[in-house]
């Protein structure tokens, strides 16, 4: 269990880094410039936000980063018990579940609006990606030792 600890944090700090971020990345770079894309997922922020957050002042792009390996100790943890296609799970799992708890949970704790009901298809998308990306990160840190 203690690997799977590892493991799954391990991964999911790093795909927050890798993949979400990355995703963040090509849709600022990119998407901004697609009237598209911007009408879907709207204008994007710069990824790996460096502005201090509360209560320690670390920056957001690390607090994330924590975030997303916690929820990778979760997501490897399922993973280590069910039989599932690993890959899509993961974005799926990435996807739905962070996407509801930022949307909902959140705020809530914050003292701000939850959820308007609105779609949030950047939000499925950075965690899908942080999922899928997790999942892959898991399979060669799962085989290991």
């Amino acid at each position: 269990m203690l690997k799977t600890i590892i493991v799954g944090f391990v991964a999911g700090f790093i795909a927050t880094l890798v993949f979400h971020q990355g995703t963040a990345f090509l849709l600022y770079h990119f998407g901004n410039d697609m009237p598209s894309v911007v009408s879907v997922f709207g204008r994007t922020a710069a990824p790996f936000n460096m502005a201090p957050t509360k209560p320690f002042g670390v920056p957001v792009v690390i607090s994330q980063a924590f975030w997303g390996g916690i929820w990778g100790i979760v997501l490897a943890s399922i993973l280590r018990r069910a039989r599932l296609p690993d890959l899509a799970f993961g974005a799926i799992f990435g996807a739905l579940a962070l996407t509801f708890v930022a949307v909902t949970l959140v705020p809530y704790l914050k003292g701000l609006p939850t959820w308007n009901g609105a779609i949030p298809w950047r939000g499925l998308l950075y965690n899908g990606a942080w999922g899928w990306g997790t999942v892959l990160l898991l399979r060669p840190l799962q085989a290991r030792g």
